[in-house]
């Protein structure tokens, strides 16, 4: 059975790499050759690409949407969703998630990748409903993690359970690069034992065994794996495109991709990399194996926030014993994965407690929202005095936590009435409410600047 390639390029490789700067402009010329590839689907959306586009870009992340719409014509589009956080930082009321997964659709996202930080089921149940209303795909993403309370029998579990909630497919998500080739043998078998669903992996090459993993999957069973484009892979990104399609080439694997097609996309995102390396947007350090991954079981992206962290505090020095504290904080916060935003959380609160000298002296915002439940249920239980210490007496929330917002939509379109040129607006601001106000104030600079040019062009008066 052949194997289907997903194509990362367009979101999680330049995410993981260059910190999501990719403009729309360098990705649009290459569109018609990608979509000839025969991709089971293109990774363009979602993530951190919403946030970056409006805060760094100063482009509109649904324009963006509608303009690789347009230019794919026969290749899927799939974005990632978190769950109740949409692509934000904090859980959302039903209705913005409603809406959001209704308008992503109708903007042109074929799949949708729905994912919570702490696997907790409850939390992705409205986005599963929507896509399926909107007759989306909806995959639902494991995060995939250690820990002795993940055992295969878990996540076997949890895949009857996705089956059962109305998913499409379901995807393994190592964000950390910790599955190694045998273990993830073990899981797709177990996978497969607990689902009739499509199973597809996703990993990041940051420990150096993305591609013997995905070798390892595929033969157990894997249906569907992503990968990027070489100039953007490896490193903190996935695994090269190319690497895999040769990989499998002549089995009954054989993705049936053509080479010469993508050696052409290949020499197109070259220069792209050659300027990110030479403005010092592509760290050279991102690129390379980092064991310690393993060792200590954080995702590349949290360790560089680690080290500017501690920078920051001229605290570098203090960096070991902060990768052998958040193991210890993890403990305490039931033992989730570590993903955005429960990896920043977790980390955040490791850095301060090192740089305390006692454990939990200060404890963040974020820190308080996991230990009063606000994000939902662990694997585990948390730490009952590191919860005292940070809520005191008040009553942790058991429910979903989506169950105590009220509906928000109405509030959001209310604030930003004067500033909507579109539905799609209200979303933005919704999830990202300073940085999409700078961007509505910069796009009606901008419209006004071309307006006034306009009007000069018109008014010259030209020589008969």
């Amino acid at each position: 059975m052949a194997v289907k390639i997903t194509e990362t390029i367009l979101r999680d490789a330049h995410q993981s790499l260059i910190a999501t700067r990719m403009t729309t402009e360098q990705m649009l010329p290459i569109i018609d050759k990608m979509d000839k590839v025969g991709y089971h689907s293109v990774e363009c959306w979602g993530g951190a690409t919403f946030d970056a586009s409006l805060r760094f870009l100063k482009e509109d992340p649904w324009e963006r949407l509608r303009k690789l719409r347009a230019g794919f014509k026969n290749t899927k589009l799939q974005m990632l969703f978190r769950g109740q956080n949409i692509l934000g930082y904090n859980h959302y009321s039903d209705d913005v998630v409603e809406y959001f997964v209704q308008k992503s659709i109708a903007n042109g996202i074929d799949i949708i990748r729905i994912f919570d930080c702490f696997n907790d089921l409850r939390n992705l149940e409205t986005a599963v409903k929507a896509a399926n209303k909107e007759k989306g795909h909806a995959q639902i993403a494991l995060s995939y993690t250690l820990g002795d309370a993940y055992t295969l029998d878990y996540w076997k579990d949890t895949a009857r359970r996705i089956e059962e909630m109305g998913a499409d497919s379901l995807c393994i998500k190592d964000m950390a690069g910790l599955l190694v080739p045998y273990e993830a043998e073990k899981l797709v078998k177990a996978l497969k034992e607990g689902t009739k669903l499509p199973i597809q992996l996703h990993t990041h090459y940051t420990s150096g065994v993305a591609s013997m993993t995905y070798l390892k999957a595929v033969e157990a069973g894997c249906d569907i794996i992503d990968t990027a484009i070489s100039p953007f892979s490896m490193g903190t990104s996935q695994p090269a495109t190319e690497v895999m399609v040769e990989t499998f080439k002549g089995t009954q694997y054989d993705t049936g991709l053509d080479q010469n097609l993508l050696a052409e996309i290949a020499d197109y995102f070259r220069p792209i990399q050659e300027e990110a390396l030479k403005t010092g947007l592509l760290n050279p350090k991102v690129m390379g194996v980092n064991i310690k991954t393993l060792l200590y079981q954080v995702p590349g992206g949290m360790l560089s926030n680690l080290v500017s962290q501690l920078k920051e505090a001229h605290a570098e020095d203090k960096y070991y014993q902060v990768l052998e504290e958040i193991p210890r904080v993890r403990k305490d916060f039931g033992e989730p994965p570590l993903v955005t935003p429960s990896s920043q959380i977790v980390g955040t609160q490791a850095v301060l407690n090192v740089l305390q000298g006692e454990r939990y002296k200060m404890i963040t915002k974020e820190s308080k929202k996991v230990l009063s439940g606000e994000f939902g249920q662990t694997i585990k239980p948390f730490n009952p005095e590191v919860q005292k210490k940070a809520i005191g007496d008040a009553e942790p929330i058991t429910c979903r936590p989506a169950d105590k917002i009220a509906p928000q939509l109405a509030k959001f379109e209310e604030e930003i009435k004067e500033w909507k040129q579109q539905d799609e607006d209200v979303l933005s601001y919704a999830l990202f409410p300073q940085v999409a106000m700078e961007f509505f104030k910069y796009r009606q600079a901008q419209q006004t600047k071309v307006d006034v040019n306009a009007a000069d062009t018109k008014n010259q008066a030209y020589p008969v």
